[in-house]
């Protein structure tokens, strides 16, 4: 069961090694691109191109749907960024139970966004869990843990290409150790869960009075989605690549200020935030592609002395 591309690794790496998938679960065809089109989930173009039968119910809670899924008599379900959560019913049906591959070092960063919440808060590792599911949210015993440092130039996309690298050569240790008796699970100690919310595309708006260093964290955490912007003369500007400078005295949180190459041959153009100055390397207009933050500058007069909306 999995849906975008972090469960790709993990479904190539259980065909290369010989187990015989019976079904992929995966989500329903949604629209993507201009045309808004119906696209199929990575997942099941991979399934597609190996013959292997795709099941994509809405919500796997409908009887029918888990009547579908016993019939199927899975010894093991593997479960990788699916997208749903999973009812007790559907937990009980497999002899070996429900395995999850969670992008993070349980019980840090339970939920929905572990690699972008990683970033945001300045972990310097994360790394992926194989869980026994639960009823709960990412509470289940764990089986195994792999750790993966963090780059400093690290985005969620990435951190997340690695993790499911990661995530697949750690299953494909791990299950078989699992189907032959071979792994104790053990339980989360709750006591130091955190929990990773979903992102909303809102999240995505700078807010100059946040710190450098905050603002530099959340345009890395943000990509692929929702991507960092603020707003120039009424049009939305992407902030694609930046930096966070030091300091400097009388700072007006969404100045648009010139950087000398004294304090970095990086960027030529910065703004001003709550703490320090976020140094712009590459950003996108509204309406045209990626470019050099020095070049925009230089063909939007007045953007330089400006001062872009707190929020």
């Amino acid at each position: 069961m999995g849906t975008p591309e972090f469960a790709v690794p993990s479904l190539e790496a259980l065909l290369s090694v010989g187990y015989n998938i019976v079904a992929v679960y995966t989500q329903p065809d949604r629209p993507a691109g201009r045309g808004r089109a119906l696209t199929a989930s990575p997942v099941k173009k991979l399934a597609e191109s190996k013959g292997i039968e795709n099941v994509q119910p809405l919500k796997l809670r409908d009887p029918s749907d888990i009547q579908k899924l016993a019939s199927l008599a899975p010894d093991v379900v593997v479960v990788s960024a699916y997208g749903q959560i999973l009812p007790q019913a559907v937990l009980d049906i497999p002899r070996y139970g429900c395995i999850n591959i969670h992008p993070s070092l349980l019980p840090r960063w339970r939920g929905a966004s572990p690699i972008p919440w990683a970033i945001l808060e300045g972990d310097e590792a994360t790394g992926v869990t194989i869980m026994l599911m639960d009823a709960g949210m990412d509470t289940g015993p764990i089986l195994n843990q792999a750790h993966e440092h963090i780059l400093p130039d690290d985005t969620a996309a990435t951190l997340s290409e690695r993790l499911a690298k990661l995530g697949s050569a750690l299953l494909v240790e791990t299950l078989p150790m699992w189907l032959n008796g071979e792994i104790r699970p053990y339980p989360q100690d709750n006591s130091r869960a955190t929990y990773s919310r979903t992102i909303t595309k809102e999240d995505g708006e700078m807010g100059w009075e946040r710190p450098a260093a905050e603002l530099w964290r959340r345009v890395r955490a943000f990509q692929p989605w929702p991507t960092c912007y603020t707003w120039y003369q009424g049009k939305m500007l992407k902030v694609l690549d930046c930096m966070a400078l030091p300091d400097r005295p009388g700072c007006v949180p969404g100045r648009v200020v010139p950087i000398s190459p004294e304090e970095t041959n990086d960027a030529e153009v910065g703004v001003e935030t709550g703490e320090g100055v976020l140094g712009l390397r590459r950003v996108q207009p509204e309406g045209k592609r990626e470019m050099w933050a020095s070049d925009f500058a230089r063909g939007a007069r007045g953007f330089v002395g400006s001062v872009l909306p707190l929020r």
